[in-house]
């Protein structure tokens, strides 16, 4: 991958090239992927935007943006975000947004991290941010941040046997990754970042050695659960990506402590040096750069935790990392190589799922999609992917019991660790899973964001028709359907007499009726 010049901007020279309109070039559907890509990462510390042109089967950025929203550090007592930060990252998205005007809906795909995995008030902030950024934004999981990052790093590497060791320090959390090629082994996401140790160490910008050996200390505590694993876990070098190590390394190159390559004595160095200075803004590090400065005792401290709590003597530095990853992740979907089609697969195998059960279900589920995918709106390849996978896993709880399996089912997608998939499509799929039999528990659609209830409901209707329709487990064809809906109603239409030659279907959708009627959906057989 090679890339432009970084910009903290608005656009850039390299951007005004990327901004032609694809409704001339490239559309949804389209055998080859489009022509440029973009991804967004809404970190703790800063958000960046990164655009790159896909050619001969890889992608080349062309142009970054990059502003410290600081949103990680406007995060209350109660962990709301400030009105002060709130604006900060709404303004920040509104810039992006206009970059991003002439992309399709497919050709970006925009993460948020830690700070809006534990703002209370993230879903309003998320609300708006769409709007302004004119895209879809996803809250990812931590151990989803790992994986991502791990593929960005990846593929700034060269293809090798060897098992590495990622380490990344962003600005709430650290993710910490042991992987062979393009696959992560190992992956953990631990709950600390350059902001917060910088914010409960250095609150008042004074670095002296007890508060360094206190950050560090804590920083060590969070590695304490995994340090054996990783240890363990065979790696034969250490990687290191983000701001953080590479504004560390930068400043010890400076300085002449080491070469491109960051060891344990430059970092002790470096330590030293910060530690003398004696305040945060008195640091005058070769450089370290202005938006870098005030966060930078905290990340000293998690990253010298990290080289003595894995032994960790050098550490080469990527600068590539999730943003990269996301990129490369986008392409692959669009490519039809998604990461998340072969988590469902693992998953239904893990738990022994009925797999011809189960493509029946989706077959008949998806035959009633198209049906209705105008009427309803669902047309779009989200619906799809998300009916397609409830089906896949719908009967995923029979591996823990038999009564309530529905229940069970959902309890363990929603707790699962499933690589490829956003906080809110995981959560899609939980309630799919949990509502697709027995009555229709509206509590569990109204803890899903606003814009996806009604689809989700849509889709769970479907997904229980199909379900009903295959009950008798039997390889025998059903007959030809139809499907029509309003706005809280279906109707399904069988050929001629044939629910009279099947009374006991009749009975099942008789009882599903009523299921529906309690969820305010009604259900004529015809």
């Amino acid at each position: 991958m090679s890339e432009g010049a970084e910009s903290e901007g608005v656009a850039s020279v390299a951007g005004a090239e990327a901004s032609l309109d694809f409704d001339q070039r490239w559309h949804p559907g389209d055998d080859a992927p489009p022509p440029m890509l973009a991804a967004v990462d809404l970190g703790s510390n800063s958000f960046h935007l990164v655009v790159a042109r896909v050619s001969g089967g890889d992608v080349h950025v062309i142009d970054r943006l990059r502003e410290p929203v600081r949103l990680g550090a406007g995060l209350d007592a109660d962990k709301q975000l400030t009105p002060a930060a709130f604006e900060r990252g709404l303004a920040c998205l509104a810039r992006f947004g206009e970059r991003l005007r002439t992309f399709p809906r497919e050709a970006v795909r925009a993460v948020g991290t830690n700070a809006l995995r534990v703002a209370r008030n993230g879903a309003a902030f998320l609300e708006e941010g769409e709007g302004r950024l004119g895209h879809r934004i996803e809250v990812i999981a931590g151990r989803e941040e790992a994986r991502l990052i791990y593929l960005g790093v990846a593929h700034s590497l060269a293809a090798d046997r060897h098992r590495r060791l990622v380490v990344d320090i962003g600005g709430g959390s650290t993710e910490l990754i042991v992987g062979e090629g393009f696959e992560p082994v190992h992956r953990e996401s631990l709950f600390m970042g350059c902001v917060s140790m910088t914010e409960r160490f250095f609150p008042d910008g004074k670095i002296d050695k007890v508060r360094m050996q206190a950050a560090e200390l804590a920083a060590r505590a969070e590695l304490e659960p995994v340090e054996t694993r990783f240890r363990a876990a065979g790696w034969e070098g250490a990687v290191g990506c983000s701001g953080t190590i590479r504004a560390i390394a930068g400043v010890a190159q400076a300085a002449g402590w080491c070469g491109e390559v960051l060891t344990r004595r430059a970092l002790a160095r470096v330590r030293k040096a910060a530690i003398d200075a004696g305040d945060i803004r008195a640091l005058s590090l070769k450089e370290l750069k202005d938006d870098r400065r005030p966060v930078f005792a905290g990340g000293l401290a998690v990253l010298t935790a990290c080289f003595g709590a894995l032994g960790i003597e050098e550490m080469a530095v990527s600068a590539m990392a999730l943003r990269e990853g996301v990129l490369f992740d986008l392409l692959g979907r669009i490519r039809h190589e998604d990461v998340r089609d072969r988590t469902v697969r693992a998953l239904a195998e893990r738990h022994h799922v009925d797999l011809d059960q189960a493509a029946r279900v989706e077959r008949t589920a998806e035959v009633l999609r198209q049906q209705v995918a105008n009427a309803w709106n669902l047309a779009d390849e989200e619906s799809e992917w998300l009916l397609g996978w409830a089906a896949k896993l719908h009967e995923i709880g029979l591996a823990v019991s038999h009564t309530h399996y529905h229940k069970h089912g959902a309890y363990l997608i929603a707790n699962a660790d499933m690589a490829g998939f956003s906080r809110r499509e995981q959560g899609l799929l939980a309630a799919l899973v949990r509502a697709h039999r027995r009555k229709l528990p509206s509590a569990v659609f109204d803890g899903l964001p606003s814009r996806a209830r009604t689809n989700a409901q849509r889709l769970c209707l479907l997904l229980r028709l199909a379900v009903v329709l295959h009950r008798s487990r039997s390889p025998a064809p059903l007959p030809r359907l139809h499907l029509t809906v309003s706005e809280r109603g279906a109707t399904l239409e069988f050929p001629a007499r044939w629910l009279e030659a099947h009374p006991l279907t009749r009975t099942d959708f008789e009882q599903e009726a009523r299921f529906l009627s309690g969820g305010g959906f009604a259900l004529t057989l015809r």
